[in-house]
């Protein structure tokens, strides 16, 4: 999986497959022509900007669920981290180990600092075609994004 920092609007998003928090493999080509995708890259799990980036989608649920989408937060931390992540939140949506940052990299949501690879917080919506519907960094607000999901 080429690493690319250049996905715009458009584009055909990389393919991946990667384990939730309860290990079952979540595969994005299984979401083509069902669901719109929305992907959260974030740094780190119980950490306060991503709790709250988290939890928001979290209060809002129902409206991406009307847009028929199914959201993703990604980052590398282990089952374990994200399971107690979900569980003391009450996501009702799933956590995915993105080990060695592959897809994090793919999509462009990694930074470098020092020497270490970080997950650049990163919100990207795939529509039920493939192709990246919206692309933003930082933490857009719910209604930007949900304003993003192509209808229908």
């Amino acid at each position: 999986m080429p690493a690319s920092k250049d996905l715009t609007i458009g584009d055909i998003a990389p393919l991946f497959v990667l384990p939730d928090q309860e290990g079952r493999k979540i595969a994005l080509a299984d979401f083509k022509e069902k669901k719109n995708v929305v992907l959260i890259f974030y740094p780190g799990d119980m950490t306060p900007g991503c709790t709250m980036q988290l939890c928001s989608v979290r209060d809002v649920w129902s409206k991406f669920a009307k847009r028929d989408a199914i959201v993703f937060g990604v980052n590398h931390a282990g089952a374990e981290s994200h399971q107690a992540f979900v569980e003391k939140y009450r996501f009702p949506f799933q956590l995915l180990i993105d080990p060695g940052k592959k897809v994090s990299a793919a999509y462009g949501a990694i930074r470098s600092l020092f020497k270490v690879k970080v997950i650049r917080r990163t919100v990207v919506v795939i529509d039920k075609e493939g192709r990246i519907a919206y692309f933003r960094r930082g933490m857009p607000k719910d209604a930007d994004i949900l304003k993003a999901i192509p209808k229908g």
